[in-house]
């Protein structure tokens, strides 16, 4: 990429396909996000974008051929496109077609499949057989760990501490069995650790940081405070997931440009071979 100001300094990043320092965005959800929308994203930052992800199950709403352009947008730009945590659903209410679901994402071209259970009891060993199963197809398992049940939707702090947390060392070794069965990355949720909670755990993000290896995980950052905390505490190339709306603020902060008052300055990084 010929940057502008390409004799300022900035903390270089690695090019694409990235193994760290992966940036995830939100797709439909908040708002719609035609084409045309997340042309303009990737025509000016997608450089910085690994993974889109559609959420809420908001593919199933959209016309195929719709759905189908957004994906080949991404394409262009060499983006990852994730279904996002919407299995659990399926295995609720279509229990039957889990499989005939990961086909149909596999042929509408999607890259990822993410495995959710924020919302629904269901045995690990269950999980990881999704994670074989989505392996099986060719697409990249991306299971989801919770240390909150309920998490993954929009449920008040309330709602949330009307139910009981998860151990995170439960969690762990959830994430652990996932890699071993072949996933791509673990989604790390936030509710529990620094979204709906009245105090941010972030022994929690250290214990599952420490033992699951940051460099496999992407943690939820739902707010700029968030995604700044993981860079000032695990450097700028911490994998995360952001809203689309948040990827400039992300990427001035991961390459030093820019920050707030405790990091700004602060965000470096080292090349020995640059040396």
């Amino acid at each position: 990429m010929d940057r502008a100001f390409d004799f300022l300094h900035v903390n270089e990043r690695e090019s694409k396909p990235r193994e760290k320092g992966i940036t995830e965005i939100r797709g439909p959800y908040y708002d719609p996000m035609g084409p045309r929308e997340l042309r303009d994203i990737l025509e000016t930052m997608g450089a910085y974008v690994d993974i889109y992800k559609f959420s809420g199950g908001s593919f199933a709403l959209m016309p195929e051929e719709a759905v189908e352009e957004l994906i080949g947008v991404c394409h262009e730009y060499d983006v990852q496109v994730s279904t996002g945590g919407f299995v659990e659903n399926v295995l609720v209410r279509d229990h039957d077609k889990v499989e005939r679901y990961v086909e149909a994402a596999e042929d509408l071209g999607f890259d990822i499949v993410e495995i959710s259970s924020g919302f629904i009891a269901v045995d690990t060993d269950d999980l990881v057989e999704l994670t074989e199963l989505v392996g099986d197809h060719g697409l990249k398992p991306k299971p989801e760990i919770n240390v909150q049940f309920g998490a993954g939707g929009a449920s008040s702090v309330e709602d949330l501490e009307s139910e009981e947390a998860i151990d995170p060392a439960s969690a762990i070794r959830e994430a652990r069995r996932h890699l071993d069965a072949g996933a791509y990355k673990i989604m790390v949720e936030s509710e529990g650790i620094t979204e709906r909670v009245r105090e941010w755990r972030t022994d929690v993000a250290f214990e599952i940081a420490n033992e699951v290896g940051v460099e496999n995980c992407v943690f939820e950052a739902a707010d700029p405070e968030v995604f700044e905390w993981y860079i000032k505490n695990f450097g700028p190339e911490v994998n995360l997931f952001v809203d689309n709306s948040q990827i400039v603020e992300l990427e001035c902060m991961r390459s030093g440009l820019w920050g707030k008052k405790s990091s700004w300055g602060r965000v470096a990084s080292f090349d020995r071979e640059a040396q």
